[in-house]
């Protein structure tokens, strides 16, 4: 669907939604690159959370072109808030997913763009500046990934939890709920931490089989969504159920949608 059309001079310029985001991909990764390994000084927010340079310019960059192309368009950010609140669609964006990676000097962050239509996910971006690796999905289609280090999208599929790959973020992030995740834990194969949204777009490419997280806001999951689903998997909350704004944070994925249930009795501890 066209959604904006701009003239300058006599050229035309169309821009759909996916164009949107990949400009304002490319737009963010200009500044990140900037400050990547320079030692740039880091901030911590409220929340005890870091934040930098980079993630507050890349945002503004990102911000900059969306807004020009949807102004009718609401925009979430997790560094700047929100902007039109009541509009249908929402752009929702993560300029650097995994800043503690990023200040310590480790490739495994991301820029997540997603998109919400009424709150459901209907577009996402994986987006890793500094390798040149991206993942673009949208509702409906097939994921698409493109990168130096070989690999297609596409999950694989694993014959049981017995045999699977689990991946975490922080074991920092499971509070409360380190009893449940580690009753999953304890059904697979072998466990992992790190990787932050590029653990995602791991298991978009069949590299890991489940992903099992707490404290996720909407900016962490909205474009995670597209990406995984449309690479075959599945991705929704404990419960099993589909992710929306007003979700508790506790995110299950899996590669294999035959793994979800038995992912989901042992986070419930049914």
């Amino acid at each position: 669907m066209l959604l904006f059309c701009k003239k300058e001079g006599l050229a035309l310029f169309l821009m759909t939604p996916l164009t949107a985001a990949l400009a304002a991909a490319d737009a963010a990764g200009a500044v990140i690159r900037q400050y990547f390994r320079t030692g740039a000084p880091t901030d911590i927010k409220a929340d005890n959370s870091p934040v930098t340079l980079a993630d507050r310019g890349a945002e503004r960059a990102m911000r900059d072109v969306l807004s020009a192309a949807f102004p009718e368009h609401g925009l979430l950010g997790e560094e700047d808030g929100l902007q039109n609140a009541a509009a249908d669609y929402r752009w929702v964006l993560d300029p650097i997913d995994g800043t503690r990676a990023f200040i310590t000097g480790r490739p495994t962050f991301g820029t997540l763009i997603g998109l919400l239509h009424r709150g459901v996910p209907v577009l996402g971006l994986i987006d890793q500046p500094v390798t040149g690796e991206r993942w673009v999905g949208v509702a409906g289609e097939r994921t698409r990934f493109s990168g130096p280090f070989g690999g297609a999208a596409g999950t694989r599929s694993c014959a049981g939890l017995a045999r699977a790959e689990l991946s975490c973020t922080s074991p920092e992030m499971l509070g409360a709920h380190a009893p449940a995740w580690h009753r999953l834990a304890g059904a697979v194969a072998r466990t992992s931490w790190g990787g932050d949204c590029y653990a995602y777009g791991l298991l978009a490419l069949g590299q890991i089989d489940v992903i099992a997280e707490c404290d996720l806001k909407v900016w962490d999951w909205a474009a995670i969504v597209p990406v995984v689903e449309g690479a075959g998997g599945r991705v929704t909350d404990w419960s099993g159920a589909a992710l929306r704004p007003a979700s508790d944070g506790r995110v299950v994925a899996v590669g294999d949608g035959g793994l979800l249930a038995g992912a989901v009795r042992c986070l419930s501890g049914a």
